[in-house]
């Protein structure tokens, strides 16, 4: 039987400037936050964040769970894929290729968030795509683009394809592949994701109940934004986002070290 192999236990704090350490805190949490929710697949999808004032970015170490992400042992990167501060890990091609292309022409993307989950994928499989049937939804629609299914991205070329059809949308549908969401900030980035996967979730839930769908009027979904607004008091999705790092500490503790 083989031995458990024991990860190396890094320390960057003081190696990196104050907002680097914030920024890793926040994206570490992000990873425990998507485990919590069991929106991760075993080590394969990623979320990526920005490191302010540089065009480096952080993504997760290859080979570790999202349960294991610390601040510390994130992987910083630069636009080629190059590691800019030394790591022991690697990290997963095809998790550079679609942070690299949207962190390249996004330059208010601070964190990029991907998803391979059941009712993700399972919405990105029917031609309709997001439909207008719930209040998820609303927000949704409000800023959504699609991308077509070429394979496990690893080729070049199709990063300008990817960032053509992702423009200025916040949410993204990567058909036959999962989900992804762009934010200003690691807040944004999670909580366009819970709306965007919760979305999905009801819409497989409500399809499955086999009646008939009542849509949401259009003269509704148009007023999204700014009901958005409203709701969250123009604080976005930093209202919730401290309450969220609490939960985190809680529920998975270790991740801003």
């Amino acid at each position: 039987m083989n031995a458990v192999q024991k990860q190396p236990v890094l320390d960057v704090r003081n190696q990196v400037s104050a907002e680097e350490w914030q920024t890793r805190v926040d994206l570490a949490a992000c990873y425990r936050l998507v485990a919590l929710n069991g929106w991760d697949d075993v080590i394969f999808t990623h979320i990526s964040a920005k490191i302010p004032g540089t065009e480096h970015f952080l993504i997760n170490p290859y080979g570790l769970m999202f349960e294991e992400i610390t601040a510390s042992n994130l992987v910083k990167i630069d636009l080629q894929g190059n590691k800019v501060m030394d790591s022991p890990y690697e990290i997963n091609p095809a998790g550079f290729t679609i942070h690299s292309a949207v962190h390249e022409v996004r330059h208010d993307a601070g964190c990029v968030l991907h998803t391979h989950t059941a009712a993700g994928v399972g919405v990105s499989a029917q031609k309709n795509g997001i439909l207008p049937i719930s209040q998820q939804a609303l927000f949704v629609l409000s800023s959504l683009a699609y991308h077509d299914y070429e394979g496990v991205a690893l080729r070049e070329d199709e990063k300008a394809r990817l960032q053509q059809h992702l423009g200025r949308a916040k949410n993204m549908v990567l058909r036959n592949h999962g989900l992804m969401t762009v934010g200003r900030d690691v807040a944004e980035a999670f909580l366009g994701m819970h709306t965007l996967q919760r979305c999905c979730e009801i819409q497989i839930n409500a399809q499955a109940g086999g009646s008939e769908l009542i849509p949401i009027p259009q003269s509704i979904l148009d007023g999204a934004i700014e009901s958005m607004r409203q709701v969250t008091k123009g604080a976005g999705a930093n209202l919730a986002w401290p309450a969220l790092l609490r939960k985190a500490q809680r529920d998975s503790p270790g991740f801003d070290s």
